[in-house]
């Protein structure tokens, strides 16, 4: 089949390359021109596993190419995809839905009769009968949850597909489009608007409110003095609860979980339904950054002024690149302004960074950045700093001094190394030895 996919950013370049690798010709358009020359080239603006080996395959095949055409794109594509952003509305907690309403407004006025346009950008509940009312086409809803760093396997494999449709046409026609991935037994659910659009939001509320709800345990086994990395595995043996999304630490970050599930609670709210828990989710999320900077303290004898703090990771999670409400560099940013001298160290996202965080100290290496340190704030979980050797980082620091901020490393190892240990919701490790040079 011929499809376009409108918004060439994370979301649409992956969707548009799998698509080409599912055998379609794809034609992709954006309003960016050095975007779309970018990878017309073969060149990815960000880190994806994967994704660029497949846009460079399918670009230099011919299966897939790139547009800021919409009328070239209206007269290709049989079926356009609509991939664009929902960021935060400002000044509120609602989701802005320019970029979709251009988007749809500006392919409809181009698109065959017989085209079919797909939603897939996360949106309110509503939206999408509203499009199909106001512009008299033919509208589906498809949700996406693509996880960063996972991606393409996330499209290519995914554990379900949700169609949210009108008609058996509008079915039959995304049947045809998936037809590969259902003949590999991916389940498919299909509903109507309302429900389609919600699965997305739902199933983001609900991760973030397990997140909270771990990060909540780490609070009261701080003030109890418990562990809640041992209390998280004790209820993850529960099948009923599972072991995944029960890491505590310094919370979730990204373009994904805090804007949707505001906008979520805010759309309820305009339903006249009450998600006030989904608020309570979000506090307890951004109090877990606080408990970071107030350790990083405490571990600098009770201020932060003239220490020099070593930041590993800048990007909101691994296998990434992205930087949106990233919790290392809020933390960053704060101990900056309480007078710390920072340095961050990330393997993919420090141009990201630098571009957000201009004042920032930046180090090209896990070893510039730890050297002569007085603390050290382990951020992002990237594999490469769970293996680092204690040992060897506490030759290179000014004081062993650390903070695990994603509860991923052996705290009684970086002890016994000399290293004054803290993770959230733990004990200090029993025997830590006290501070060199204090």
């Amino acid at each position: 089949m011929r499809l376009t996919v409108i918004g060439t950013g994370y979301l649409g370049a992956t969707h548009a390359a799998c698509m080409a690798e599912l055998g379609h010709e794809v034609l992709g358009v954006d309003v960016d021109p050095d975007k779309v020359a970018a990878l017309q080239a073969g060149r990815v603006p960000f880190h994806e596993p994967g994704l660029p080996e497949l846009i460079a395959k399918h670009t230099a095949s011919g299966r897939l190419r790139f547009t800021t055409d919409y009328a070239e794109a209206g007269a290709f594509g049989e079926v356009h995809f609509v991939c664009v952003g929902t960021p935060q509305r400002k000044g509120s907690e609602g989701a802005d839905l320019t970029y979709v309403d251009a988007a749809f407004t500006a392919i409809a006025e181009h698109a065959g009769e017989d085209a079919l346009l797909v939603g897939k950008s996360t949106v309110p509940v509503g939206t999408a009968e509203r499009l199909a009312d106001t512009l008299g086409a033919e509208v589906a809803w498809n949700p996406e949850f693509l996880r960063e760093g996972f991606a393409v396997e996330d499209t290519l494999r995914p554990d379900r597909l949700v169609f949210g449709v009108r008609s058996a046409h509008a079915e039959t026609i995304l049947r045809m489009v998936y037809a590969p991935v259902l003949a590999a037994g991916t389940p498919l659910v299909t509903a109507d608007f309302p429900t389609a659009e919600l699965v997305k939001t739902a199933a983001n509320a609900f991760l973030a409110t397990k997140i909270s709800f771990i990060n909540a345990m780490a609070e009261v086994c701080e003030a109890a003095g418990g562990d809640v990395g041992v209390l998280a595995e004790a209820i993850g043996y529960d099948d009923r609860i599972g072991r995944k999304f029960l890491r505590a630490g310094v919370g979730f970050g990204g373009g994904c979980l805090p804007k949707d599930i505001r906008a979520f609670a805010h759309r309820a709210d305009e339903l006249g339904v009450s998600l006030g828990f989904l608020r309570e989710v979000d506090a307890i999320n951004m109090r877990r950054r606080d408990k970071v900077v107030e350790l990083a303290r405490e571990l600098c004898g009770g201020a932060v002024l003239g220490a020099r703090i070593t930041v590993l990771g800048a990007a909101f999670k691994p296998d990434s690149d992205d930087i949106r409400d990233s919790p290392a560099l809020n933390v960053a940013a704060r101990l900056r302004l309480d007078g710390a001298d920072v340095t961050v160290y990330d393997p993919e996202a420090l141009d990201n960074a630098r571009k957000a965080f201009p004042l920032l100290g930046y180090a090209m290496s896990a070893e510039e950045a730890l050297r002569g340190a007085d603390l050290v704030l382990h951020l992002t979980e990237w594999p490469q700093f769970r293996e680092i050797d204690p040992e060897w980082a506490a030759r290179l620091v000014a004081r062993p001094r650390i903070v695990d901020g994603r509860g991923v490393l052996d705290g009684d190892r970086w002890s016994a190394a000399g290293w004054q240990f803290r993770a959230l919701g733990r004990p200090a490790p029993a025997g830590e030895r006290p501070l060199r040079g204090l």
